[in-house]
């Protein structure tokens, strides 16, 4: 049996944490940045926790995260 392969771009997005759940970096936050408000990319910071409908099509692009 072959060892199954992780998707590299979603290895580049995606960490587990201890708990199982999976947290992902904010969106909007790259570029263009000068016409968003100050609040806006405030909010923006620090990391979120993806939404449980794509829970079982990250962790099968995971398999062994």
């Amino acid at each position: 049996m072959p060892k199954m392969k992780t998707k590299s771009g979603a290895a580049k997005r995606f960490k587990t944490r201890a708990n199982g759940s999976i947290k992902r970096a904010q969106a909007f936050k790259r570029h263009i940045l000068t016409k968003k408000t100050t609040k806006n990319k405030r909010k923006l910071r620090g990391i979120a926790t993806i939404h449980p409908s794509d829970v079982a099509s990250v962790r099968s692009m995971l398999p062994y995260a």
